[in-house]
């Protein structure tokens, strides 16, 4: 189950997200808006959903949450981005990749 949303998930939703991996959500966030999506099998699904709803392609980043070790990550193949200087599947400026995680800790701030 996707959910996107701008508001912190509930502990209901976070519930639904762990249904795809168990111990794992994926999360794309646009960095911009304010908005995640989560819970996706592949991060261009929730890719594709920002997109449909106006995000701009370059304030898209994909990552997610290991719900065992609460760990934040920043990997995914949509962080591919040469012409943005990230020519790697992690998040490389610290300025983005902080952003990312700050945003990560608001919306599942339930649970880390």
């Amino acid at each position: 189950m996707i959910i996107t949303k701008d508001q912190p998930f509930t502990k209901e939703e976070i519930e639904k997200l762990k249904e795809q991996f168990d111990s794992y959500i994926k999360t794309v966030i646009d960095v911009e808006k304010k908005i995640c999506s989560a819970g996706m099998d592949r991060h261009f699904e929730g890719e594709q959903l920002l997109l449909a709803q106006g995000s701009e392609q370059s304030n898209i980043w994909g990552g997610g949450i290991d719900l065992v070790s609460s760990n934040i990550d920043f990997n995914s193949f949509i962080n591919i981005r040469p012409n943005q200087n990230n020519p790697s599947n992690e998040i490389l400026d610290p300025k983005l990749r902080g952003i990312f995680e700050t945003l990560t800790r608001y919306f599942f701030g339930k649970i880390l």
